[in-house]
């Protein structure tokens, strides 16, 4: 029997997601061929949910570069056309129309990848302004022509060739609470502080003035005045304000960390 031809494959990494992986993996199996889920050994009840959606599940560690397994489940992917979803990821309605329309195509004058814009929730709160909207991320890519560079948590998906923009919104429930954002915050932290260490950061005195003053005010301002976080009222002033705490915190834990090794 011949092997079904897959158009589109879904790509996700997970890691202890049992409370958003089924509301991702519903919002696209009415249209996918294929979901390649790398897990990086959840210890709650995320893989036996993906698997009620006919997930393929590749189990591995799970990397502080969380990239690292976004990387495997691209590679995995067997269809023409990838979606790469984090966990707290929706796809709407209005969305699914247009990937379906540009995956149907037998020509797309060269392109390789596309941007999704995404509408950010912050505790339920949908974030207008602060850089969140629209919030660009290099999501629909053509199999072999896409790769994550594994260098940074904050990189995007690199493409080999044109890309071009989608104009619906894709859905990212990021923080449903405070603690949810401290929770994804310490990460964030820890590996800052990791890069202060091996760079050497605290052999330099102007680098305490630089991640306790300079950093921290500047991003605030950025984000509340240039970018307007003002509008999204007091969580546009907390996002702002938790954001500029980022570069403290992350000088602390280094300090911690270079006395430990």
């Amino acid at each position: 029997m011949a092997e079904k031809n897959i158009t589109l494959s879904i790509a996700i990494a997970t890691y202890n997601e049992e409370k958003n992986i089924a509301r991702c993996l519903q919002s696209v199996a009415s249209f996918t061929d294929e979901v390649m889920l790398v897990d990086g050994r959840s210890t709650d009840k995320t893989v036996s949910i993906a698997k009620t959606f006919g997930a393929h599940i590749i189990e591995t560690n799970n990397p502080s570069i969380f990239h690292i397994n976004k990387q495997k489940a691209l590679v995995a992917c067997k269809g023409e056309w990838i979606l790469q979803l984090d966990a707290d990821e929706v796809i709407p309605d209005n969305l699914r129309e247009e990937i379906l329309s540009i995956t149907n195509k037998k020509e797309n004058g060269g392109t390789n990848g596309y941007f999704i814009p995404r509408k950010n929730y912050f505790w339920g709160h949908v974030m207008k302004k602060g850089g969140q909207y629209p919030d660009y991320v290099m999501r629909l890519v053509r199999r072999g022509k896409a790769s994550f560079p594994c260098k940074s948590v904050h990189e995007q998906i690199a493409v080999d060739g044109k890309v071009g923009y989608i104009i619906h919104p894709m859905l990212h429930y990021s923080y449903m609470t405070r603690a949810d954002y401290w929770k994804k915050a310490d990460t964030y932290i820890k590996l800052t502080a990791q890069e202060l260490v091996k760079n050497h950061t605290y052999s330099h005195p102007m680098q305490v003035v630089t991640y306790f003053f300079i950093k921290p005010i500047s991003t605030f301002f950025s984000i509340f005045l240039r970018h307007k976080g003002f509008i999204d009222g007091l969580t546009g002033f907390e996002f702002s304000l938790y954001s500029a705490f980022h570069f403290p915190l992350a000088y602390i834990k280094g300090l911690s960390l270079r006395n430990t090794t």
